[in-house]
This record gives C-alpha cells, sequence and structure tokens, in this order.
C-alpha cells in the first residue's frame, strides 16, 4: 500500500513541471492584442513629449522603422534621402513628438509635425462673392512638411504596450532621458571626442559643430590661403596674454590646430587624431561622378570637349590676390605680442 502512494505521488511529481511549462508556453505564445483602451492611454503618454535625437532623420514621408530592434534605413541610404530632401533633426537635436498613431501591425511616431503636410478641414472649403473667394483661416504657409516619423512595426499585430514598453523600443533612434541638448550630443560621439568635448578640447579631425560643443562659437574669424593656395577658414579662441587658439577648417573638418602658450611656446597639431568621416561627405565627395557614355549634351557632332567631366571649358587659373599679400599668416601679427 505504501509503495503504491509512493508511485501515485513520484507521478504527480513528474507531471507537475510538465504542466507548469505548457502553461508558460501556452501565455508567452498567445500575447494579447492591444485592446482600445491601452491605445488611448500610449499615444496620451508619448504625444507632445520632448525628446533628443540620437540619429540622422531624413525629411520627408519616409522615415525610419524599427522591428526586432533593428533599425532601418541604413545609415547610407539615409544620407542619400537626406541630400534629396534634407534633414528633419541631427543626433543631439530636440524635438517633439506631435503625433502618435497605433495601427493595425504599426505604431508611428511623427515628430516636428511629421513627413507629410496635415491641412485643417477648413482649408479645404472656400467662400466665394463678388467674384473672389476667401479659405476661411488662410491658406497654408508652407506646402512641405519638415518633420519626420519613426515607425514600430510587428509581425501579426500590435501587442499589449505600456508607454515605458514603447519608448524602450524607440531607444535606438530617441534618448529620453538626456536632460539637456549637450548631454544628448555627446552620448552619440566616440568616447575619445566625448572626453575632449569635456574637458574644452580641440582634435584634429572634428567637424565644426564639434568645435562649437568644446570652446563655444568663435569670436574671431579669418579666411585665407595657405601656402599651397587652398582656401581655408581659421577661427580663433582667446587673446595675449592669455593662450589662443588657432583652429583650422578645410571644408567641415579641422585640419590644423595651432596653440600659442601664455610663455610664448608654439604647439602645433596637423595629424589627424579622429576619423569621422560622415556618410554625407562621402556622398557629397561622389556628386561629381563619372557621366554615362550617352548623356545629354549641348556639343555639336564632331565637336570635342575641352573637359571631359562636363562639357565646358573650364576657366584658366589666374593670380588673385589674398587676403594677406605677405604671405603670412595673420595670426603671427597676434602671435608676435608674446615675444
Amino acid at each position: 500500500m505504501k509503495r503504491a502512494c509512493f508511485c501515485l505521488l513520484a507521478a504527480a511529481m513528474l507531471l507537475l513541471p510538465l504542466t507548469i511549462t505548457a502553461d508558460d508556453s501556452k501565455s508567452s505564445t498567445s500575447s494579447e492584442k492591444m485592446t482600445p483602451q491601452t491605445k488611448l492611454l500610449v499615444m496620451r503618454d508619448l504625444q507632445s513629449e520632448r525628446v533628443f535625437v540620437k540619429t540622422p532623420l531624413p525629411m520627408g514621408e519616409k522615415g525610419l522603422a524599427i522591428k526586432d530592434g533593428k533599425l532601418t534605413p541604413n545609415q547610407q541610404e539615409v544620407a542619400q534621402l537626406a541630400m534629396l530632401h534634407g534633414f528633419a533633426a541631427k543626433p543631439g537635436d530636440r524635438v517633439v513628438i506631435t503625433n502618435v498613431v497605433v495601427g493595425e501591425k504599426s505604431i508611428l511616431i511623427e515628430i516636428n509635425g511629421g513627413g507629410k503636410k496635415h491641412t485643417k478641414w477648413y482649408q479645404h472649403v472656400s467662400f466665394g462673392a463678388g467674384g473672389g473667394s476667401v479659405t476661411p483661416g488662410g491658406a497654408p504657409q508652407s506646402l512641405e512638411a519638415k518633420g519626420s516619423s519613426v515607425t514600430l512595426q510587428f509581425d501579426k499585430y500590435v501587442p499589449e504596450l505600456t508607454g515605458e514598453q514603447v519608448r524602450a523600443m524607440l531607444a535606438p533612434v530617441f534618448d529620453f532621458k538626456a536632460l539637456n541638448q549637450t548631454e544628448a550630443y555627446e552620448k552619440t560621439l566616440p568616447p575619445k571626442v566625448q572626453e575632449a568635448i569635456k574637458n574644452h578640447q580641440v582634435l584634429v579631425g572634428m567637424d565644426r559643430e564639434m568645435v562649437v560643443y568644446a570652446k563655444g562659437r568663435p569670436p574671431k574669424k579669418i579666411r585665407d590661403k595657405d601656402d599651397k593656395g587652398v582656401d581655408y577658414e581659421e577661427w580663433i579662441y582667446g587673446d595675449p596674454p592669455q593662450e589662443v587658439d588657432f583652429v583650422r577648417f578645410q571644408g567641415t573638418f579641422v585640419t590644423r590646430l595651432e596653440i600659442m602658450t601664455v610663455d610664448g611656446q608654439k604647439i602645433v597639431r596637423t595629424e589627424k587624431e579622429v576619423d569621422l568621416q560622415s556618410r554625407e561627405t562621402e556622398l557629397a565627395a561622389k556628386k561629381a561622378e563619372e557621366k554615362p557614355a550617352d548623356a545629354p549634351s549641348l556639343l555639336r557632332p564632331g565637336e570635342q570637349a575641352d573637359d571631359s567631366s562636363n562639357g565646358r571649358q573650364q576657366p584658366q587659373p589666374t593670380d588673385t590676390p589674398t587676403t594677406n599679400p605677405g604671405g603670412t599668416s595673420p595670426h603671427w601679427q597676434i602671435a608676435g605680442l608674446y615675444q
């Protein structure tokens, strides 16, 4: 008798974990669909919230999409969209969530008005009198939308989610916890650049925006040509007898940094310390790519183009006076005060 009871007890203990496992698997695969009440709560929770951007957002109807934590399109495709329509926001920019739409299989988050122009119902109505017509409230000020959107995509339907869970899913694009713009922008940069900005230092290879975050807007700017005739712009920080920094840009990035210390020493750095070649810059450099053989041309049959790239004769370079004919950089006048 005791042996039979022991066998029954052992069988029950073995069946209990199987029952629990079956219940767990059933509950995990049968996630509930988001109810209309939850949709309203999520929309009210996110609507009008101000957030900081962590990745570039292209302007227009085609925004970004997130599915299973993966962000699309990729950086190169985003840069191509930005070349066509511009940026709605860049990393570190603060935007506002202007609309939240919960669909059957997606949640659409629009920022700064969205990528599609919305009009009021009364802007489609006009009243005519005396041969003229008037639209109540006036016509829209702009026919182009300036915002963008981010879409959370799901396989079958939108499951039950809270506002905080939706924020976590949007983490690849938005920073909901940053306290200010500088903090949000620094999080998108490499650790070496973050440390330099925190210490108010400039590194060769930084772009203009990074220098502004590190040193502030320059009190003085000069434009000149170097010994090879290449145009540059130099930002000057400080006045003698204090330390003076000469930050030289060629294009977007810092190519030369010269520091005149308080004791009169000159420190020059030209070797690139950070490599931050952006997708936008790469695409801009590729704009002058080769044309196809059958490209349209204004040349008559048999005529040869002097410049094979565009079919136009290029003007011959002429010697033009620079802003400093003496050939000495203007900042040496400031540096001379240290001596």
